[in-house]
């Protein structure tokens, strides 16, 4: 087969619907950064808007104790009751700043009864057991509390946790053990106390914006699907400029492709003196 007809040929076809797959491919990976990219602006977003707002009593953001908008990630409520300092619980595995640490999660009561998790904040692993050297103490009587509202976290497959312990805010298994009404849309970082103990775990810092490099890894997608289009038109030209090696006019633009490299290269001189420049340093 001379000329181009050969490109028509089954092979090469089955070549052309793997690059187009690929493509394809390429440009699904491409959309899913992209709308990884719009979650974590969005992430931003919610962050910017819900962090300085005024705190807002929890009734008002919270309407029922199983519902808690994403939206509202972030947004500090009021909540005033009595912590409930017999069901303190620590989360295991907290890592901050690359030192290991816990949470510490205590349960508050309101007025009408039902429970709120609070974060209290993060203390310190022990030096010599698995668990922290000192636990701040948890203001007794009545407090008012402003906390930033953040969804339950899921359950881990595989990870427990020694009693008095959790390995992660999950709200269900945190409700079973109270075995009482409690929030179990969201619960809270605690941000301030009112009274001030003397001393309370770090508190949590406003998250750095990031919104990673979703973008730059969309666009290399679509270049790589791109890329394997001129791969494939790559490998038809060579195929081709073999197929027709005998063909008269492929032969003078070998020829004249042949003179262009030689003019590039360099000449046995220019190779001397370059061989003697690196000896003389």
């Amino acid at each position: 087969m001379n000329g181009w007809s050969f490109a028509l040929s089954r092979r090469w076809l089955g070549y052309l619907a793997l690059v187009i797959v690929f493509a394809i491919a390429c440009a699904g990976l491409s959309y899913w950064q992209i709308a990884r990219r719009d979650e974590a602006r969005a992430e931003i977003d919610r962050v910017d808007t819900n962090w300085s707002s005024a705190p807002r009593p929890i009734a008002d953001v919270i309407k029922s104790l199983d519902s808690f908008d994403p939206d509202d990630k972030w947004m500090p409520v009021t909540i005033t009751g009595r912590y409930l300092v017999d069901e303190e619980l620590l989360v295991r595995g907290r890592p901050l700043d690359g030192t290991a640490g816990f949470e510490q999660l205590v349960p508050i009561e309101l007025s009408n009864g039902s429970i709120f998790v609070v974060d209290r904040g993060w203390i310190k692993a022990g030096s010599a057991q698995d668990e922290p050297d000192v636990i701040p103490e948890v203001p007794t009587g009545v407090v008012t509390i402003v906390a930033r509202l953040k969804a339950g976290e899921p359950i881990i497959p595989g990870r427990s946790a020694p009693p008095g312990q959790v390995a992660t805010v999950n709200l269900a298994t945190i409700a079973a053990l109270i075995d009482r009404p409690m929030y179990l849309g969201a619960y809270g970082l605690l941000a301030t106390e009112d009274p001030p103990p003397p001393v309370r775990p770090v508190a949590v810092t406003k998250p750095v914006p990031d919104e990673g490099p979703h973008l730059s890894y969309a666009f290399q997608w679509i270049v790589f699907g791109i890329m394997a289009f001129i791969g494939l038109g790559w490998a038809v030209r060579q195929e081709y400029r073999i197929r027709n090696a005998d063909d008269p006019r492929e032969q003078v633009r070998s020829a004249a492709r042949r003179r262009k490299s030689d003019a590039k290269a360099p000449g046995d001189a220019e190779i001397e003196d370059s061989i003697l420049d690196h000896a003389d340093r």
